[in-house]
């Protein structure tokens, strides 16, 4: 079936959703109200049993109203405290060399843990091509940007037309200044891979040097049709990343995380970051503690290949960017050696010493 028919199927109606699931229709119909659904048909196939790890990712519950802990926007993305001028509605621009460019407020499937909750499936909040305008004037007077991340929503939400029509002024614009990329954020390849067209990926393969990062969080997301999707767009020569977010009763299990990465790697996508997921207001039951996190990092580094091993991050709150978490393997620095300990908690000392010093 073509994708756009997929998802004219979607399920969006309160009505709809409790009739299927067997619940209280009036209760969805609040939350959706402030956080609309849509569950794709196809997404919705890979749920097995009511609250299993796809059911959680995308059906709407009366607890994303009850927890009020959280911020609507805690990594400041529609702040003015940010560290440049004049940033146009569209563009987040938190680091100096790139920007992160919101061309897109839909998505193929809601995600009930969305850092962007305040804005997806609002239609009073869609780019406009004015406001995209505005985006394309500030990349260009800013000569220092060389890598734009197009993200939303989803980007890939867009039909070819209007998509090639952004990558190509993004390209025209940056294709001459030095290392200069382009990436793009979308769970398309995972929650309607239907999108991913022989058409598509030859417009994505005009604008190289281009990247995607998608977003996959359990090992039953992995099906043939994402598989093929995947294997469509690296056939393109487009690098694939993944971004998992930590998820309680979801991927907070050593075992079921090291499966994704695994699984991740057999589709030729790279495990990128797992993030620790954002205190965004609406979803703090999804949330773990940040040493569960560290616990399962441990439980991946040493115990499956390196390229299944991503980076532990938290995008901090406040604006301050994605840090890093690692277990802590330098236990003893002294001069002339550190004392390091491996994945099984052995030590080893390594010399820390050099001809000129």
């Amino acid at each position: 079936m073509d994708w756009k028919q997929i998802f004219k199927t979607s399920l969006t109606q309160a009505e709809v959703i409790a009739e299927r699931f067997n619940l209280d229709a009036n209760l969805i119909r609040t939350v959706i109200e402030r956080y609309p659904a849509r569950i794709n048909s196809y997404y919705l196939s890979l749920i097995k049993e009511k609250d299993d790890p796809i059911y959680r990712q995308c059906i709407p519950t009366i607890t994303e109203l009850e927890d009020d802990f959280g911020e609507d926007d805690p990594l400041l993305e529609d702040s003015a405290q940010r560290a440049h001028p004049n940033v146009p509605d569209l563009i987040t621009h938190r680091y100096p060399d790139r920007v992160l460019f919101r061309i897109s407020n839909r998505c193929a499937m809601y995600c009930r843990f969305c850092t962007r909750k305040r804005k997806v499936g609002d239609p009073l909040k869609r780019p406009t091509w004015p406001a995209i305008e505005q985006a394309f004037t500030y990349i260009e007077n800013n000569k220092i940007i060389r890598d734009v991340i197009l993200s939303g929503g989803d980007p890939l939400m867009l039909d070819d037309t209007d998509l090639e029509r952004i990558l190509h002024r993004v390209h025209k614009i940056i294709c001459n200044r030095p290392r200069s990329i382009i990436r793009i954020g979308s769970r398309i390849p995972c929650v309607l891979p239907q999108r991913i067209t022989p058409k598509l990926c030859t417009i994505l393969q005009r604008y190289h040097p281009l990247y995607l990062n998608t977003h996959f969080n359990h090992p039953t997301e992995i099906t043939p049709e994402s598989k093929h999707a995947c294997e469509l767009l690296a056939n393109a020569g487009i690098p694939l990343g993944n971004q998992t977010v930590l998820l309680k009763n979801i991927n907070d299990n050593s075992t079921v995380m090291k499966e994704l990465m695994q699984e991740l790697l057999s589709i030729r996508v790279r495990p990128y970051y797992i993030y620790q997921a954002d205190p965004v207001k609406g979803t703090n039951h999804f949330r773990t503690k940040v040493s569960r996190g560290i616990e399962i990092y441990k439980n991946l580094r040493g115990y499956t290949s390196g390229l299944a091993v991503p980076t532990f991050v938290i995008d901090a709150p406040g604006g301050g960017g994605k840090i890093p978490l690692l277990p802590e393997y330098l236990k003893e620095k002294s001069p002339g050696k550190i004392v390091l300990k491996n994945y099984e908690d052995k030590e080893f000392i390594y010399p820390d010493t050099a001809m000129d010093d």
